[in-house]
């Protein structure tokens, strides 16, 4: 099957080379991977404010000071201004059953909600910011999302070690396919750094301290190499 691989990959090098009208050399193409475990440093929360009331405009005041109070409390807890960013802000009617036929619901009222991005830049103080959110009013909590701040510097030992698995499967191939290869024509990464997924967590009311593990982020580096292939293995 590997040996199957190679000699497609080949001909898929020799035809492109015809279209083109250049000669390119045959190649093998292979795929190089490395990982680095790293603690987070950087911690994103994602919480709000949600009123319900009979009027728009009566929600809408009642969420603006509850979350003015949430505001005020990050604020002074030391988190900065830039740290602080709204995410969203809705004002929806809500509707229940009627027994009108011609108007089967009717708004009953309408809910407000306020949302924001908090980023945390000492780790530690994570718990902390989560009691300040909840015990200044923040009745919704839906998501904490920790983050490498320089994944790229971090990755830059997983892309030597991409390389090597990339020559290393290549080497591989090139054996069960009777060739040998030489220095690589063309390397891309495939995938690049970026934010770690959200980790979910139930919606907090009270004012408890919130137990928070952090653990470790695994980066992941992957890069695209082709080989020439200089002669048949003797």
């Amino acid at each position: 099957m590997r040996a199957r691989t190679v000699i497609a990959a080949i001909a898929l090098a020799a035809m492109a080379s015809s279209a083109s009208g250049q000669t390119l050399p045959p190649t093998v193409s292979v795929t190089g991977e490395a990982s680095i475990s790293v603690p987070p440093d950087l911690a994103q929360i994602d919480s709000g404010v949600t009123t319900e009331a009979k009027t728009a405009r009566e929600a809408s005041e009642a969420n603006n000071k509850a979350m003015g109070g949430v505001l005020q409390a990050l604020k002074n807890a030391g988190l900065a201004e830039k740290d602080i960013q709204t995410s969203r802000l809705s004002l929806s009617p809500q509707s229940a059953p009627s027994r009108n036929a011609n108007a089967p619901f009717l708004i009953v009222g309408y809910r407000a909600s306020n949302r924001v991005t908090v980023t945390i830049r000492d780790i530690t103080k994570v718990a902390d910011t989560i009691d300040v959110l909840v015990g200044a009013g923040a009745n919704e909590i839906s998501g904490i999302g920790f983050m490498v701040s320089k994944a790229s510097k971090l990755l830059d030992d997983a892309r030597s070690e991409a390389i090597a698995d990339a020559r290393r499967k290549a080497e591989i191939y090139a054996k069960a396919a009777n060739i040998s290869i030489g220095a690589p024509i063309s390397i891309s990464e495939e995938t690049t750094p970026g934010p770690i997924p959200y980790r979910k967590m139930a919606t907090r009311m009270d004012a408890a301290a919130a137990p928070v593990a952090q653990g470790e982020e695994t980066l992941r580096v992957s890069v695209s190499v082709s080989y020439e292939i200089k002669q048949k293995a003797q």
